[in-house]
């Protein structure tokens, strides 16, 4: 028995080495199979077009008007700020305010945090948001007459927000 046994042992090695890639015994690699691939050259190409310098000089000019055109002078900015604090009544009451929205943006990122870390609840409040999005798409913006209709309230919303209504 253990003749035949050494015989396949034998001829499975045998049969083994000729479909795998000689590789010296002291050099052991994970990677046996994997083809020798050479290194990459990254030298930068030194031909530079006509029509790179040209965009590159369209470039520059878009970019130096926008900036004269767009450019806010802080100062200004600054001024308008504190001439809208100033005319400001009840800075107290928007100091409150303010204060609440901040305490009520980090209260909001605390249980949405610990909602997170319930496992099987994420992916179930993913599914709700999926379902409400899809029936606010069939049920205002699929049909003409229903967006008119979101248009209509989202109009008498500002106008209840401004006041004047």
């Amino acid at each position: 028995m253990a003749a035949i046994y050494a015989g396949t042992s034998a001829s499975m090695a045998a049969a083994t080495t000729g479909l795998l890639p000689r590789v010296p015994i002291n050099q052991v690699s994970p990677f046996l199979a994997l083809p020798y691939l050479p290194p990459r050259s990254f030298a930068p190409s030194l031909r530079v077009s006509a029509e790179s310098r040209r965009l590159s000089s369209f470039q520059r000019k878009a970019s130096s008007t926008e900036e004269t055109s767009t450019s806010v002078d802080s100062g200004e900015l600054f001024d308008d700020l504190k001439e809208k604090w100033d005319k400001i009544e009840n800075k107290s009451t928007v100091l409150l305010y303010g204060g609440g929205a901040l305490v009520a943006v980090w209260l909001s990122s605390v249980v949405v945090g610990a909602i997170n870390s319930v496992p099987l609840l994420p992916k179930i409040m993913e599914l709700v948001g999926l379902g409400y999005t899809g029936w606010f798409v069939y049920r205002y913006l699929l049909f003409k007459s229903s967006r008119k209709e979101l248009a209509e309230d989202i109009e008498s919303l500002k106008k209840k927000i401004a006041g004047t209504e």
